[in-house]
């Protein structure tokens, strides 16, 4: 197996297979050639070749999402590095384990206006939960240099003094890369390792000739909570809401759920992107809380809100848990925990299901008539979305609603950020389905290439639900040789960034067009043919049923399904059914 002869590179490549990360993204470039070299020829990674770097990214993001483990990122020095920045943000704000392995320039090479070289140290700031800053190697040759010495002793005193200084080296380095690779691994988040690699870069030997240690990670001290005190305090409290954020699949133990939901002083309030299901639950939250009157968002007032799952979509649970606060905030989670309503008093830095296992043991039902009222309220309110859904125009309402209905069972939903996430916030959705979105930074830079990342280690087909400026200025997504035939694209086209039109302000004027929406008259169909991408359109309902009705069919290309809507009337649609709905 040819290995690149800097040993600090085999020792990075090394580790990573030692912590078992497996898919490592290249992005093509010269500084970083030993990597490349040493992963690419190496049997036990599967490595993919991305050419921008803020594509490959989130690429590997999705990859992260899905498997839970760490994704190797590898880039060349300068403005290459910069690039990840936006994924790797989105990966420290969603718990996702990110490893950056920049190359770099020797130290002496920097600032002094070599090409392709900035300050790589520190270019993560406080969103990283590491850095590890390498040193540079001392060559074999730099050690046993051939220049006759005018004493003997001499040179074998400056060999031994270079050998100890090299294994100084070695030792610092191996430390500082197990540990970034360890806080990846254990804490969930994005870590970064810059490593200076001097010329040549390219040359090669036959086999590994470093063995570095494997450091172990450090166990965690269990936590000790005195559960009776807060047991006492739930089983009193007559009102209780559970909150659940961004969840992964099959994450909690069934027989918890059905305890929550069996409590008739608990309501239990879903996002799309929490992945749990009950028919006890409360998945629609902004058609619950939307119309409600000042009174009756006191009478829905929590005195405990217990929460668990990543970053909340609905801006409306926020805004009520702010303005009526609860007694008690508490939250469930092994990394963090938000103070998003600002009465955080707890945290249990457990797993959920060990939370479970402890606090709902012997827990009876508390006698209340909580979930009774606002269970009728949910009744009415799907009865009258029913209802609005047949009156209304084609629209992205309709739209939401008809391919939602389409999806096959067991497939992955992955969703563009803005108006997308928020419109599937609004239907019941089937519980076979899995949904993601990037709800870390909540951008729509990089939606397209998540999705696809996360296609290629899934094994149900995946589906990406996307707008249009999410979807063009991620269109870099496609330039990308990995995208499974079974990837399917629902392009919704309203020509502009409809979010921004139920915003408040002054639409319909030239600044606003411009400088908030930013209307365009764009589409997908000559990007689809440049990267080989089926390519179908629909304009209204019929067209679109029509078009769903195989678009789910097995094919030798992905597909790409853009529907355009009417730009002006989809915000009018949307702001009267929460009227409607009350």
């Amino acid at each position: 197996m040819k290995v690149p002869k800097i040993k600090l590179a085999q020792t990075v490549v090394k580790l990573c297979e030692y912590k078992e990360i497996k898919h490592i993204v290249i992005s093509p470039g010269s500084r970083n050639a030993p990597l490349t070299i040493g992963f690419s020829n190496h049997d036990f990674f599967t490595c993919y070749s991305i050419v921008d770097e803020r594509s490959a990214a989130f690429f590997a993001l999705g990859i992260a999402q899905q498997t839970q483990n760490p994704v190797a990122l590898v880039c060349t020095s300068g403005s290459a590095l910069l690039n990840y920045y936006p994924a790797i943000v989105e990966a420290y704000y969603s718990n996702i384990p990110l490893v950056v392995l920049s190359a770099d320039r020797p130290k002496q090479y920097i600032g002094i206006g070599d090409g392709q070289t900035i300050n790589q140290r520190g270019v993560y700031g406080s969103h990283i939960l590491y850095e590890a800053n390498l040193k540079d190697e001392i060559r074999d040759e730099q050690i046993y240099e051939e220049d006759e010495p005018k004493v003997l002793k001499s040179k074998e005193n400056k060999q031994e003094k270079l050998l100890g200084l090299q294994e100084s080296i070695e030792s610092y380095n191996t430390k500082k890369i197990n540990t970034a690779l360890n806080t990846a691994i254990s804490s969930k988040g994005p870590v970064h390792v810059n490593i200076p690699f001097d010329e040549p870069l390219y040359n090669l030997q036959e086999n590994f000739s470093v063995e570095p240690k494997n450091l172990l990670l450090d166990s965690k001290p269990s936590e000790d909570y005195n559960y009776d005190y807060y047991k006492r305090i739930w089983q009193q409290s007559k009102r209780k809401m559970v909150l659940i954020g961004v969840n992964m699949p099959n994450q909690v133990e069934q027989i918890y759920l059905d305890k929550l939901a069996e409590d008739a002083s608990v309501l239990v309030f879903t996002e799309t992107t929490s992945n749990l299901h009950h028919e006890n639950f409360f998945p629609n939250i902004d058609q619950i809380i939307a119309p409600l009157s000042d009174i009756e968002l006191k009478d829905l007032q929590p005195d405990i809100v217990l929460t668990f799952g990543g970053l909340v979509v609905s801006k409306k649970i926020k805004a009520f848990l702010r303005n009526h606060k609860p007694e008690h905030h508490w939250h469930i989670g092994e990394t963090t925990a938000n103070d998003t309503f600002f009465v955080l008093d707890q945290h249990f830095k457990i797993s959920i299901n060990s939370f479970f296992k402890a606090f709902l043991e012997d827990n009876q039902s508390t006698k209340s008539d909580y979930f009774k009222t606002w269970n009728t309220v949910k009744q009415h309110r799907l009865q009258k979305h029913d209802l609005y859904v047949n009156e209304i125009p084609f629209s992205d309402f309709t739209v939401f609603e008809t391919i939602l209905k389409s999806i096959p069972d067991y497939t992955q939903i992955q969703s563009g950020n803005s108006s997308a996430i928020r419109y599937l916030q609004l239907f019941n959705l089937n519980k076979t389905l899995k949904v993601f979105c990037n709800r870390g930074t909540s951008g729509i830079d990089g939606s397209a290439s998540t999705a696809i990342g996360a296609a290629i280690v899934s094994k149900e087909p995946t589906v990406l639900i996307t707008g249009d400026l999410s979807f063009f200025y991620d269109s870099n997504a496609l330039w990308n040789n990995y995208i499974p035939n079974s990837f399917r694209i629902i392009l919704i086209n309203n020509q502009g960034g409809g979010i921004f039109r139920i915003l408040p302000g002054h639409k319909n004027s030239e600044n606003f067009d411009t400088y908030f929406e930013t209307k365009h008259n764009l589409n997908a169909k000559h990007l689809c043919a440049m990267y080989g991408i089926d390519y179908i359109t629909a304009s209204n309902n019929s067209q679109l049923n029509t078009c769903l009705d195989d678009f789910y069919v097995s094919s030798d290309k992905p597909k790409l399904l853009e529907v355009f809507t009417p730009r002006t009337l989809n915000d009018e649609v949307l702001l009267n059914y929460f009227k409607y709905i009350k």
